[in-house]
């Protein structure tokens, strides 16, 4: 009882967090001095791949948090018909408000924009949304309004004990399709310490770029989601008076927020114009990697039906068994947050009789931004490396922070952000790639709805591997062993939450 209790609160003052402060129009009207070049439509640069897209998908992995942004400028300059975005987190940041203009520019000539976003993460002010919402080109809608938005306090309470699996189970995918037909899914979150631009806290994060065949099984669940019963149009939630809402005015905020070179550094606005130069690159250098499997999987809105409680896991779940029982050398995972159970002990104790190394590379205690995940890795650390595991922890001041942080970053601060490992990637038999939102815990496996590209290509899977094996050099993790680790690195504080939610939260929330 405790530790549901403990989760509720965490859950509920995480809902009733402070939103983001309103949109500032600056003093001076930057956006005067800057001339948008011509947007090329996306057919332009798909009509010449066009056959090879019906029965083929071209994959491409974003390995830095610059370039993965700069496809999705691209995708959204060039969208024709429809921009259709599925998040867990999209916060009106500097990178979220960016974006947003973004969408309204976008919106504003014609495109079809609709947004779907989880509710236990939106802070953003209701202003702000129903402003953008106003757009006649633009649609938001909220996955499972419980816990959030248009709720009082009370609501939340009473919403929790009512159905307490109903209030955890959150959406928890990613994706960014333009036209149905170009589509970025994997572990980024909209928000700047997605993209490397958080000054202090950061993330080694992994998307994929595809192209072509397997984007239709991602058009069709965005669709199954949009129009689920567990999707609410955010209208039908909230409203406010017509004078707080002011969408004209709003939208004129945005784009002077955007244009402002203090806000969006030129550097990096020269960056995301140069983005169709750089597909084009990729798809004439072979980069682009075409295969014929390449699928796109998700859950069901809603997950399962509840009748295991807590458990019950879902289409992504029984896929990375699937692929974990039918691996013959070696596993590579990595997973920022960790907490196993007695299935994942059975898959690691089968996959191990059969000759299968497995390599995990998980956040150490100074690096994760998760103290309760943590605890429940830290109760199996043990038991995983009696298993034959090979455990890598990843530093919060790894060196490849340099490699893939936003390099208007580098040159803007003289220190680098700490960095907390986010993929959620997986390389079976050196052939066989995963790359998506599905975290390595009981939450993934059966709370939230994910997603994920899985991809039967070696070229594409050899490109993935040598990042996975920078990643786990001595300059970026500790190598785990029986008598070492390195949660003393990580502070009294940090190592004090970790004891205490040990004791208070159970590993099947987590």
């Amino acid at each position: 009882m405790r530790a549901r209790t403990f989760l509720l609160l965490t859950l509920l003052l995480g809902a009733c967090a402070s939103s983001k402060p309103a949109l500032q129009v600056p003093d001076e009207d930057f956006c005067a001095q800057i001339h948008p070049p011509d947007n090329v439509p996306l057919s332009t640069f798909l009509d010449p791949l066009r056959e090879r897209m019906e029965t083929q998908t071209g994959v491409y992995a974003l390995e830095e948090g610059d370039v993965s942004m700069m496809f999705r400028a691209w995708m959204i300059e060039a969208a024709e018909h429809t921009l259709d975005l599925q998040y867990f987190i999209f916060t009106a940041d500097n990178v979220g408000l960016i974006g947003i203009d973004y969408f309204v520019r976008a919106a504003d000539r014609g495109v079809k924009v609709r947004i779907l976003i989880d509710d236990i993460t939106v802070t953003t002010d209701v202003a702000d949304l129903l402003a953008i919402d106003a757009h006649p080109n633009i649609e938001i809608r909220i996955y499972n309004p419980v816990a959030n938005i248009g709720k009082t306090f009370t609501k939340r309470v009473r919403n929790a004990l009512r159905d307490f699996r109903g209030f955890n189970h959150r959406m928890h995918n990613k994706a960014f399709i333009a036209d149905g037909q170009v589509m970025i899914t994997g572990g980024r979150n909209i928000a700047d310490e997605y993209f490397d631009f958080d000054h202090t806290y950061n993330f080694r994060d992994r998307d994929v770029l595809m192209v072509g065949e397997a984007v239709a099984a991602a058009d069709a669940s965005f669709e199954d989601f949009w129009n689920s019963d567990l999707s609410r149009p955010l209208s039908q939630l909230v409203s406010l008076p017509e004078h707080k809402v002011n969408a004209e005015a709003k939208y004129r905020a945005l784009r002077q927020y955007a244009c402002n070179p203090s806000n969006y550094w030129p550097q990096v606005r020269q960056k995301m114009a140069n983005a169709p130069l750089v597909f084009n690159d990729l798809v004439e250098s072979g980069l682009l990697v075409w295969t014929d499997l390449a699928y796109f999987i998700s859950d069901d809105p809603g997950k399962n039906d509840g009748s295991e409680g807590l458990g019950g896991g879902g289409r992504s779940t029984d896929q990375l068994i699937d692929l974990v029982r039918n691996a013959q050398h070696s596993i590579r995972i990595d997973t920022p947050y960790l907490v196993t159970t007695d299935l994942s002990y059975g898959l690691i104790r089968e996959a191990r009789a059969r000759g299968v190394e497995i390599t995990i590379l998980t956040n150490s205690m100074a690096a994760t931004d998760n103290l309760e995940a943590f605890s429940g890795y830290k109760r199996s650390r043990q038991t995983l490396l009696d298993l034959g595991v090979k455990l890598y922890e990843f530093k919060p001041d790894a060196q490849v922070r340099y490699e893939v942080m936003t390099g208007a970053l580098q040159r803007e601060l003289d220190f680098a952000p700490i960095f907390g490992l986010h993929s959620k990637s997986m390389v079976v038999d050196g052939r066989i790639s995963v790359i998506g939102t599905f975290n390595i815990d009981p939450r993934s496996a059966n709370l939230n709805t994910e997603c994920m590209a899985v991809i039967y290509d070696e070229a594409f899977t050899e490109r993935l591997m040598a990042f996975k094996e920078v990643d786990v050099r001595p300059e970026n993790a500790w190598r785990i062993r029986k008598d070492f680790n390195p949660d003393k690195h990580a502070g009294w504080k940090k190592r004090f939450g970790v004891w205490w939610r040990s004791k208070l939260v159970p590993k099947s929330v987590l």
